[in-house]
């Protein structure tokens, strides 16, 4: 699993890491648990809200309704950590595609994660 550093999350934004890595951090840290020896999820890990409704992992970066849940999921206190800890000021209008937008999403989310697992002194 990739470490939830500022350079992790940036390359993310632009685009530097595969979707697939991408959905594998999100899942991890969700709580999802790939068994290669059965080829499938355990989510006894996840929370409950995630796990009734997606037992197994969503693509993240395919699915709006996976995404505006994870949105909905940032506590209001954290909903602002794209521009505070990272200084992201936004896409140009002629990127604003759905792909960035939700890549967006999930560095926010990340950095939400991360905040309230290692708070800043």
């Amino acid at each position: 699993m990739l470490p939830l550093t500022d350079d992790t999350l940036w390359a993310i934004l632009r685009d530097e890491i595969d979707d697939a890595t991408v959905n594998q951090l999100v899942w991890h840290c969700l709580g999802y648990r790939h068994d290669a020896t059965t080829d499938r999820w355990d989510n006894t890990l996840v929370a409950e809200e995630w796990r009734i409704d997606y037992p197994t992992p969503p693509n993240f970066i395919d699915s709006r309704p996976a995404t505006v849940k994870l949105t909905r999921s940032i506590p209001k206190e954290h909903k602002q950590l794209l521009k505070q800890e990272l200084g992201f000021a936004g896409y140009t209008v002629d990127e604003l595609v759905p792909r960035k937008t939700r890549r967006a999403t999930i560095v926010n989310w990340l950095l939400s994660y991360r905040q309230s697992r290692f708070p800043n002194p």
